[in-house]
């Protein structure tokens, strides 16, 4: 029995607009969660949300994007791009023993029959790591799995 791996952003959970079922376990995966984005979710797995580093040279290089005249989600678009923000997420989930664990974990508790949906702050028009968390925590259940 193999559970699934959603992906939604935390203004969809307060506004009651995010269609998960209803068994659904909501994980935090940032850096840098408020108190209203905790009451939000059942955990947060602080050691998935991008490194301090990449967060910040992404988010230097859309303020910069945004006063040559790009609105803001192109900037935030365009700055993943330039800062070849995916290659390097994953390059972090996979060689940070913190991030490995927690993708591992998480893994387990799908490939057990647990549905989870990763939760951050970017809405669905903006690039997100979640999507990317996504994909690899579905690879490492289907792996466990097996």
């Amino acid at each position: 029995m193999t559970g699934e791996v959603l992906e939604t952003y935390a203004a969809a959970l307060q506004h009651d607009i995010a269609a998960l079922p209803e068994e659904t376990t909501p994980v935090g995966v940032v850096r840098r969660p408020t108190g209203w984005f905790r009451a939000l979710v059942a955990e947060n797995r602080q050691a998935l949300g991008p490194p301090e580093s990449l967060l910040s040279e992404t988010k230097d290089r859309q303020e910069t994007l945004k006063m040559e005249g790009f609105c803001d989600e192109e900037a935030h678009n365009a700055a993943w791009d330039e800062t070849n923000f995916a290659a390097r997420y994953r390059e972090y989930l996979s060689s940070e023993e913190e991030a490995r664990e927690a993708v591992d974990a998480l893994a387990e508790r799908v490939a057990a029959g647990e549905t989870i949906a990763l939760v951050c702050f970017e809405g669905d028009d903006k690039r997100c790591h979640r999507r990317l968390l996504e994909d690899v925590i579905r690879e490492r259940a289907a792996a466990v799995g097996e």
